[in-house]
This record gives C-alpha cells, sequence and structure tokens, in this order.
C-alpha cells in the first residue's frame, strides 16, 4: 500500500469503529477507502468485515454494563444473526452485490424514520427508557425473522446494519439505547464473526489491510462507545439518526456516481 491509500484506511476504520458504536454504517467509510486503495469489490467487502470484527467487540466492552443487564436478549437473537450471516457471506462469493447495493440506502433510511417514529412514541407515553424486560408474545418470532433477513444483508453487503438492528430491537421494546447499542454490537460480532470465518477460509482477505485496519476499528469502536455513554441517551438517540441519515446520503452518492 501506498502512504496515501494507507493513511485513508486507517483514517476509515477508526471513524468506521467509532459509527460503528454509536448506530452502524461504518462499512460506508471503509468499503470505498479499500476501493480507492486499488481492491476489488469482493475483497474490499471481505476484508472490511474482517477488520471492523474486533472493534465490534471494543464497542460492546464500552457497554459492558449495559450488556450484562441485558443478557437475555443475546440469546434470543442468536441463532438468526448465526444463519443470517453465514447465508450472506456464501451469497456474496458467488453473486454480484449490485441488488444489495441498491436496497441499501431504502433500508437504511426506512431503518432510521423507525427509529425515530419508536423514540416519539416513548416519549409520549413518558417512558423513554423503561424498565428492564424480556421480549414476549409474537413479536419475537417477527424479530427473529427480521434479524435472519438482516443477517443475510450483513454477511453479504453489511453497509447500515447496525441501524437495522437498532429498529429491530425497538421494535421488542428494548428502548435503552446504551443497552440496544450494546446488543446490537453483540449480533453485529455474531454476522460479521461468521461472515469473516467463511472469507477467511476462501482466501478473499487482504490481510495487511485488514491488520491497518483493525488496530483502528478497535480504537474507533472503544471510543465511540465511551462518548456515546458520554453525551448521555438522548443525545445518543439523535446521533444514531444523524448517522443513519448520513449512511443513506452516502449510498445514494455512491450510487449516482456509479
Amino acid at each position: 500500500m501506498h502512504i496515501e491509500p494507507s493513511i485513508l484506511i486507517v483514517a476509515s476504520s477508526v471513524g468506521g469503529g467509532f459509527m460503528n458504536a454509536i448506530a452502524g454504517g461504518g462499512t460506508i467509510l471503509t468499503y470505498p477507502a479499500l476501493l480507492f486503495a486499488g481492491e476489488s469489490a469482493i475483497t474490499a467487502n471481505a476484508t472490511s468485515t474482517v477488520a471492523l470484527l474486533p472493534g465490534a467487540a471494543a464497542s460492546m466492552f464500552g457497554y459492558r454494563r449495559e450488556v450484562r443487564t441485558h443478557a437475555h436478549w443475546l440469546r434470543v437473537l442468536l441463532l438468526p444473526s448465526l444463519a443470517g450471516g453465514a447465508i450472506g457471506a456464501v451469497l456474496l462469493l458467488i453473486t454480484p452485490a449490485m441488488a444489495f447495493e441498491r436496497l441499501a440506502p431504502l433500508l437504511v433510511l426506512f431503518a432510521t424514520a423507525l427509529f425515530v417514529l419508536q423514540g416519539a412514541i416513548a416519549r409520549r407515553r413518558g417512558t423513554p427508557d423503561p424498565p428492564v424486560g424480556r421480549p414476549r408474545g409474537g413479536r419475537v418470532a417477527w424479530a427473529w425473522l427480521l434479524q435472519l433477513l438482516i443477517g443475510i444483508y450483513g454477511g453479504y453487503f453489511g453497509a447500515g446494519i447496525g441501524i437495522l438492528m437498532l429498529a429491530v430491537l425497538g421494535f421488542l421494546g428494548l428502548a435503552d439505547i446504551h443497552a440496544a447499542n450494546g446488543v446490537k454490537n453483540f449480533f453485529g460480532m455474531c454476522i460479521n464473526g461468521v461472515a469473516a470465518a467463511w472469507f477467511i477460509l476462501r482466501g478473499a482477505v487482504d490481510w495487511p489491510a485488514a491488520v491497518v485496519m483493525i488496530a483502528g476499528a478497535i480504537a474507533g469502536g472503544y471510543a465511540g462507545s465511551r462518548f456515546a455513554r458520554r453525551i448521555g441517551r438522548t443525545r445518543a438517540r439523535v446521533a444514531v439518526v444523524i448517522v443513519g441519515l448520513l449512511v443513506a446520503a452516502l449510498l445514494l452518492w455512491r450510487q449516482s456516481i456509479g
């Protein structure tokens, strides 16, 4: 790697880890950076997935107190996360990513709108941060299906999966943004972990670039979780909306010039 692409790759990985800790969408920074460095589309996607994985772990560590309190949520959607990530990773290496690239900005916009709606409903009820609870009723079955689809999308393309997962968790009733971010990062690790294992097995990862990006993603992921907790729940929810709109806009812009 030349010096200029290397700087861009490091900066994108730090920014990607930071964004993933707050809301998601880090791939929208790392994937184009790798393309600019000369990687093919599939290698860039695979390398980005592997590189951002440790950053999600660092971010979840930053939310460790909230995650411990809501540990039961981790079991509910673990299986569809793993299964979806595996299916998406296999599909990526045998089919072009164009379909998901066209769908991505609409998915992110929809998830952001749903996230805003959930917050408005919670404020109207006077319970922006409801007490700890367990998922109940038929919502779990719907959430299981939605998480499977998110997992497939995540293993295949992945831009904005964090925002989609926050929307699903809000649908289940988990309105505490810090807890939802920690749980979301755990599921992101599951989805990307399975996908990363497949990409590594198939030799699709550029390891020199991945190693550099891993360090940046870890730093960004931990810093992002600390920042989100410092600004408080209300501002963290606003940050999620801003990131969601930014990711959707960047995806649309990339389509327009592609």
